[in-house]
């Protein structure tokens, strides 16, 4: 698997999320399922059922979130050039063919929020505008179509 850059505070984040399921959540579904147990016939009870389904798909979680969290490593901000797209910049485009000025976060793993511009530096589209600097051109390959911008600004 691709190694994914990460910030401090994303690597908090990841940690925090994964301290968060393992012992407070995880506890309450043990307990959920202590209780469902407690009730009888395990093979027509649908508490229990329910609550071991919950704990399966929590014990996946936990598991994805600390896979991410191995496979990434943090970034040295201080190493970046401030005149080219890394992580972290906030990149200002203008879409080719709209005229639209849109703006992109760059955030590293478990930072992503894509409905306040915050986008995965892994995805296609940060993708191309890593290492581009003002002024430069790119084209993306969308399921709509080629969506082409030029970066108007970087800022970190």
């Amino acid at each position: 698997m691709e190694r994914i850059p990460i910030t401090h505070e994303g690597r908090k984040k990841l940690e925090e999320e994964i301290n968060h399921l393992k012992h407070v959540e995880r506890p309450k579904i043990v307990k959920a399922i202590g209780e469902a147990r407690s009730h009888g016939d395990l093979r027509e009870n649908a508490d229990y059922h329910a609550a071991r389904e919950a704990q399966g798909l929590l014990e996946a979680k936990i598991r994805l979130l600390e896979h991410k969290l191995a496979n990434s490593y943090i970034i040295n901000l201080a190493k970046i050039p401030k005149d080219t797209v890394a992580i972290t910049a906030r990149v200002t485009v203008k879409d080719l063919d709209s005229g639209e000025i849109e703006r992109y976060h760059l955030v590293g793993q478990g930072e992503a929020d894509p409905d306040n511009g915050k986008i995965l530096v892994t995805s296609p589209l940060a993708k191309e505008f890593i290492g581009r600097q003002v002024g430069e051109k790119v084209s993306i390959k969308a399921p709509m179509g080629i969506l082409k911008y030029e970066i108007v600004s970087i800022e970190y």
